[in-house]
C-alpha cells in the first residue's frame, strides 16, 4: 500500500489555492490571482526538459498555477489573450525537489535551534528558491513555529521554496542528533526510550501536523547508543497508523536490512562505511524503500579548503554569508582542515558513498535527491544541489538521469504527485536557464529565472546575494 503525508497533499494546494487554482488538480476557471500574479501565462520557444523527456522546442500554457496543455511553439492554439514570454534560446527543468535538507539553523559560522525564526527560516527557503530547489522537506530540528511558517510559505511562493518537514523529529537518549554538537539548546526532539514511548512521541508530531517522521537511528561512529530495534519498530508502526512516511538517519550498513524489514520508508542519508549487499538491495526494491544518498555531505567537509577557487565563482560566493567567505579565504583555517585526520574519513565516505549509490541504481532502488544543506554552514543552500548532481554523474548517471531523480522521482518519493513533472494538470513549477543541462550538468547553473505556482519568483542567480 502506498503511504501519503498525512497533511502534505493539502498543503501542497495551498500555494495554488492562494493563485485561484484547484485542490483537485483540475484546471479552475479563469479568476484574478493573488499577490498579482496572471492567471494565464504562455512560456514560449523554450526547450523543455519535463522531468523524463526533453520535449524540444514547445509552450507551456498556465493558467492559474498549473500547466493547462503544452502546445507547439508559435502555435496557433495558444491563447491570444495571455501574457506571453517568450524564452526563445532558453532550457527549462521542473523545480528541484529537495527531499532531505535544513532551514533555520545556520547564522554565519554558527550553527543552533536558537536560530530557528520566522525570518531566517525564509531566508534560507528563499536562498534554496533561487538556486532553483523549488519544494524543500526540512527533515528534522525544526523549532515549535514549523507548522505556521509552513502554512505562510505554502501561501505565498514569493517567500521561497514551498516547505515541508520533519518537526523536531524522533532520536536517542544521549545520541543523535548529538545535542551539544548541533548546538540544541532547546533540544526539541523527542528521544523515546521504550516502545509506548516511541508511539507516544510519533503521535504527538503527527497531530501536530508534521509531515514525515524523521528518526535518527545510528550511533554516531561507535560513539553514542544507537535507536534500539524495539524503539524505531514501534516508531514505523504508529507513524503509519498515522498515515506518515518515516524517514531513518543512519551512516552505515548495520541497521539498514532491518529498518528495511521493519517497513521504514526511507533511508535518508547514504551507507557510507562498507558496501552495501545484493540482499539489501533487492529488499529496498521489493519493499519500495527509498534512498538518498546526500553525496555532498562528507565532501563538503573539505571540499571547500581543497578548492579556494570555488569562492571566486559568484555561483558559490553569492551563497555565502560574509563570514564564511572570510573563515574559507584563510590559509590557515584551510590548512589545518586538510591536515585533520577526519577529512581522510570524509573521502572514504564519499567513495563509498558513490559506490553504494551506482549499486542500488543499477539494482532498481528507488532514489530520491537530497543534500543535508543547511544542518551546518558549509552545508550551503542552494549550492549543495548542484554540487549533488555533479556528483550523482561519478555514480553513473548521465545528467538526464540526475536530473529525474532530482525532479520526478524524489516527488515520487515522497508520494507528491503534483509536481517533479512539467505535464498538464502539474504545478508550474520550473527552472529557466540559459544552457543545456542535458549536454553539461554544470549548466544547471545558469539559472535566468525560477517559477513557483505559475509565476516568477527568482532570476537570475547571478543577482542574488545572501541578505
Amino acid at each position: 500500500m502506498l503511504r501519503r503525508f498525512g497533511p502534505l497533499a493539502a498543503l501542497a494546494a495551498i500555494g495554488l489555492t492562494a493563485c485561484g487554482g484547484s485542490e483537485t488538480g483540475a484546471v479552475a476557471p479563469d479568476t484574478s490571482t493573488a499577490h498579482g500574479s496572471s492567471p494565464l501565462v504562455v512560456i514560449d520557444n523554450a526547450r523543455v526538459f519535463d522531468g523524463e523527456r526533453d520535449l524540444g522546442t514547445v509552450a507551456l500554457v498556465i493558467r492559474d498555477g498549473r500547466i493547462e496543455r503544452i502546445e507547439d511553439a508559435g502555435s496557433d492554439a495558444l491563447p491570444g489573450d495571455a501574457e506571453r514570454i517568450d524564452y526563445s534560446g532558453r532550457h527549462i527543468i521542473p523545480g528541484l525537489v529537495n527531499a532531505h535538507a535544513h532551514v533555520g539553523n545556520t547564522e554565519g559560522t554558527e550553527h543552533g535551534d536558537r536560530f530557528y525564526t520566522r525570518d531566517i527560516v525564509v531566508r534560507d527557503l528563499r536562498q534554496f528558491q533561487a538556486y532553483g530547489v523549488t519544494t524543500l522537506v526540512s527533515l528534522g530540528m525544526n523549532g515549535a513555529a514549523f507548522t505556521d511558517i509552513r502554512s505562510e510559505v505554502a501561501g505565498d511562493p514569493e517567500l521561497g521554496a514551498q516547505l515541508f518537514g520533519a518537526g523536531a523529529g524522533v532520536g536517542t537518549p544521549d545520541g543523535a542528533p548529538p545535542a551539544a554538537n548541533m548546538g540544541l539548546t532547546r533540544d526539541p526532539v523527542a528521544r523515546p526510550t521504550d516502545a509506548d514511548s516511541a508511539r507516544e512521541a510519533v503521535r504527538m508530531q503527527a497531530e501536530a501536523g508534521v509531515d514525515v517522521i524523521k528518526l535518527w537511528v545510528d550511533d554516531m561512529g561507535g560513539q553514542a547508543p544507537a535507536m534500539t530495534p524495539e524503539v524505531y519498530r514501534a516508531a514505523i508502526e504508529e507513524a503509519h497508523r498515522h498515515e506518515r512516511l518515516v524517514a531513518a538517519h543512519i551512516h552505515d550498513l548495520a541497521p539498514a536490512g532491518d529498518l528495511v524489514a521493519s517497513g521504514v520508508d526511507i533511508i535518508a542519508h547514504g551507507v557510507r562505511d562498507q558496501p552495501v549487499d545484493a540482499a539489501l538491495a533487492a529488499a529496498m526494491r521489493d519493499a519500495g524503500t527509498g534512498y538518498i544518498a546526500t553525496l555532498q555531505i562528507d565532501e563538503a567537509n573539505y571540499i571547500y579548503a581543497e578548492h579556494p577557487e570555488w569562492l571566486d565563482t559568484p555561483f558559490l560566493r553569492n551563497a555565502l554569508p560574509a563570514a564564511v567567505v572570510s573563515q574559507w579565504s584563510d590559509a590557515d583555517w584551510r590548512a589545518t582542515k586538510l591536515a585533520d585526520p577526519a577529512t581522510q574519513r570524509a573521502r572514504d565516505a564519499v567513495a563509498m558513498n558513490l559506490r553504494n549509490l551506482g549499486t542500488l541504481r543499477e539494482a532498481g532502488v528507488a532514489i530520491g535527491f537530497g543534500t543535508d544543506a543547511g544542518a551546518l554552514p558549509h552545508r550551503v543552500a542552494g549550492f549543495a544541489e548542484h554540487r549533488e548532481l555533479e556528483l550523482m554523474l561519478q555514480a553513473g548517471y548521465t545528467p538526464q538521469q540526475a536530473l529525474t531523480v532530482a525532479t520526478r522521482d524524489s516527488a515520487r518519493l515522497l508520494k507528491l504527485d503534483d509536481r517533479g513533472l512539467l505535464q498538464p494538470g502539474r504545478r508550474a513549477d520550473f527552472v529557466v536557464l540559459s544552457a543545456d543541462p542535458l549536454a553539461d550538468i554544470r549548466n544547471t547553473r545558469s539559472i535566468e529565472a525560477v517559477w513557483q505556482a505559475g509565476r516568477q519568483v527568482a532570476g537570475p542567480v547571478a543577482e542574488y546575494a545572501v541578505d
